[in-house]
C-alpha cells in the first residue's frame, strides 16, 4: 500500500533521503530501504531498538530502491529492503541485489508457500486479493475468481489496470492455476464484464460500486480496513460495500506478500538477519500487521479485528514463487486481450 506522489516529488524525496546514504552504515545499527511509508513502520522499528539495542535507519521511497542498491554496489549501506507484493519482491532479486537469508527461525516460523526456495526472501504478512461487493444490490455469499468472468456480470465489475502489480499477481495465480490458454479466455471474459476502463486504485472500485457504476469492484483487503478506520472522507465508500473472500474453484483464496530481503553488501548482515527473525516474533507479527491491516504468517498470531471480520481466510496453497515465475506471462496475456483498451 503506498500513497502516490507526482513523479517530479518522488524523485526529490528519493534524492534527498539518498544523499544521506553512505552515512548511515554504522557499528550496532541496521539500514533499511523500504516501500513502506516511514510512518508506518517506524512503531516496529522502535520496538524492534527497544529490544535489541539495535538502531534501525530508515530510507523510504515508492520506487526504485533496488535501481539505487544495485548503483550503489559494493559500497549500498543497505542491509535489508522491506517491500510490497511479489513483484517488487522478484523485480529485487532479479536485480541481483539479494543474498540467501538462511536462518532457522525464518524456515520453522514461515510457510514453505510464503518463502523463496533458495531463500532469496521471505514473507512477513499477507493481504489478500478480493472483492468489495454492493450490499444493496449483491446478495451472493460466496464467489469464485472463475466466476468473475462469467456473463452474468457483464457491466457489472470495476478494476485498475491490469498490469498493475496487484493484478499482475493474481492473474500470474490464475495461470499457474489453469494455464495460459484458460487464462487468455478467463481474462477475455473478465474484460468484458467490466463496467467501464480500468482506471484508478482500490480505493476508487470502492468509490465507483458505492456510487452505482459497478456490483463489484477487485482490490486487497487492506483498502477497505483503512477506508473504514482511518480515512473519515471514504468511509461511506467501504460503508456501502461488503468483503467477499473469493476462491479458486477447488481452492483458496489468492495471497500477496509484503517481504523482506538481505541485501548482497549487507554491511551490517548479522544484525539484518536479526531483524527479520524478530519481524517474525509475535510481538512484532502482531504489530506490522495492525499497522498495515495485513494478516500475519505467523501462525497463531491473533488478526487485526476488522481483517478477522471479513471471514475466516483460506487462504490458496499455491506458492508465492509459482506466481513470481508466471508474472511475465501473465503481463503478456493482459497485453494480447487489449484489457486495459
Amino acid at each position: 500500500m503506498s500513497n502516490r506522489l507526482p513523479a517530479r516529488a518522488v524523485l526529490m524525496s528519493c534524492a534527498i533521503l539518498f544523499s544521506a546514504a553512505p552515512a548511515l552504515a554504522q557499528s550496532g545499527e541496521v539500514n533499511v530501504y523500504s516501500y513502506r511509508e516511514t510512518k508506518l513502520v517506524q512503531p516496529l522499528f522502535d520496538a524492534f531498538t527497544k529490544d535489541t539495542g539495535i538502531k534501525v535507519n530508515v530510507v523510504s521511497a515508492s520506487s526504485g530502491l533496488e535501481q539505487r542498491i544495485k548503483s550503489e554496489g559494493a559500497n549500498s549501506p543497505a542491509d535489508v529492503m522491506l517491500t510490497v507484493d511479489i513483484g517488487r519482491i522478484d523485480e529485487a532479486v532479479a536485480a541481483g541485489i539479494s543474498q540467501p537469508i538462511k536462518s532457522e527461525v525464518v524456515n520453522s516460523t514461515v510457510p514453505a508457500q510464503y518463502r523463496d526456495p533458495s531463500d532469496n526472501w521471505t514473507g512477513i504478512s499477507m493481504r489478500a486479493r478480493v472483492i468489495y461487493a454492493s450490499k444493496d444490490r449483491v446478495k451472493q455469499e460466496a464467489i469464485t475468481y472463475e466466476e468473475l468472468a462469467d456473463p452474468k456480470w457483464k457491466g457489472k465489475i470495476c478494476i485498475r489496470s491490469g498490469q498493475h502489480i496487484y493484478n499482475n499477481a493474481l492473474f500470474a495465480a490464475y495461470l499457474a492455476h489453469h494455464g495460459e490458454a484458460k487464462t487468455e479466455e478467463w481474462l477475455r471474459g473478465l474484460k468484458a464484464n467490466l463496467a467501464q476502463k480500468p482506471s484508478g486504485g482500490d480505493r476508487e472500485t470502492a468509490r465507483d460500486v458505492a456510487a452505482g457504476k459497478c456490483d463489484l469492484g477487485i482490490g486487497n483487503t487492506y483498502y477497505w480496513a483503512l477506508m473504514m478506520n482511518k480515512d473519515p472522507d471514504k468511509k461511506l465508500w467501504a460503508e456501502a460495500t461488503r468483503v467477499v473472500l473469493p476462491t479458486f474453484a477447488g481452492g483458496g483464496t489468492h495471497v500477496n506478500l509484503s517481504g523482506v530481503l538481505l541485501i548482497k553488501n549487507a554491511p551490517n548482515r548479522a544484525n539484518g538477519v536479526k531483524l527479520i527473525e524478530w519481524l517474525l516474533s509475535d510481538t512484532a507479527q502482531k504489530l506490522y500487521a495492525d499497522a498495515n491491516y495485513e494478516y500475519p504468517v505467523r501462525a497463531g498470531t491473533t488478526v487485526n479485528p476488522t481483517i478477522a471480520g471479513y471471514g475466516t481466510l483460506n487462504a490458496d496453497k499455491l506458492p508465492i514463487a509459482d506466481i513470481a515465475k508466471n508474472r511475465k506471462a501473465a503481463s503478456a496475456l493482459v497485453d494480447k486481450v487489449g484489457f486495459d483498451n
